[in-house]
């Protein structure tokens, strides 16, 4: 005899475990502050990149003035102030990311908690099945 409750919940759970479980299974895998501190140590990177990207892309578009303009300019500076904000680019960049990860493995252990209540539901049902 066919459960239809047993039916649903395990529809429900392979729904689950072909869409948005396996990304927070993946995400499980990991210790809170593990998973966290990889996605800001990669964002810095992706940071990095970009800001290197957006200043050449700042030089290049009036590059003529720009190197008219280098020997009059102080370049200790000029050094100084484009680390400055290279530094106050990455930081609010990792900030930011740092919250989005936070939230994602919030969410995704509760997501896996729920995931894992169900196999326990689900195994309790076929074991009460099996007695009677």
């Amino acid at each position: 005899m066919l459960n239809e409750e047993r039916i649903r919940l395990m529809t429900r759970m392979a729904c689950y475990e072909a869409g948005e479980g396996r990304k927070n299974v993946a995400i499980g895998n990991y210790f809170r502050g593990d998973y966290i501190g990889l996605q800001v140590i990669k964002s810095v990177i992706s940071a990095t990149i970009a800001y290197v990207i957006l200043f050449a892309m700042f030089i290049f578009y009036d590059f003529e003035v720009f190197m008219a303009d280098i020997y009059k300019m102080d370049l200790f500076g000029f050094a100084k102030s484009v680390i400055i904000y290279y530094l106050i680019f990455t930081a609010v960049y990792a900030l930011i990311s740092y919250g989005v990860y936070t939230y994602r493995y919030t969410r995704a252990r509760r997501s896996l908690k729920i995931y894992y209540n169900n196999l326990k539901k689900l195994a309790y049902m076929y074991e009460r099945e099996t007695k009677k």
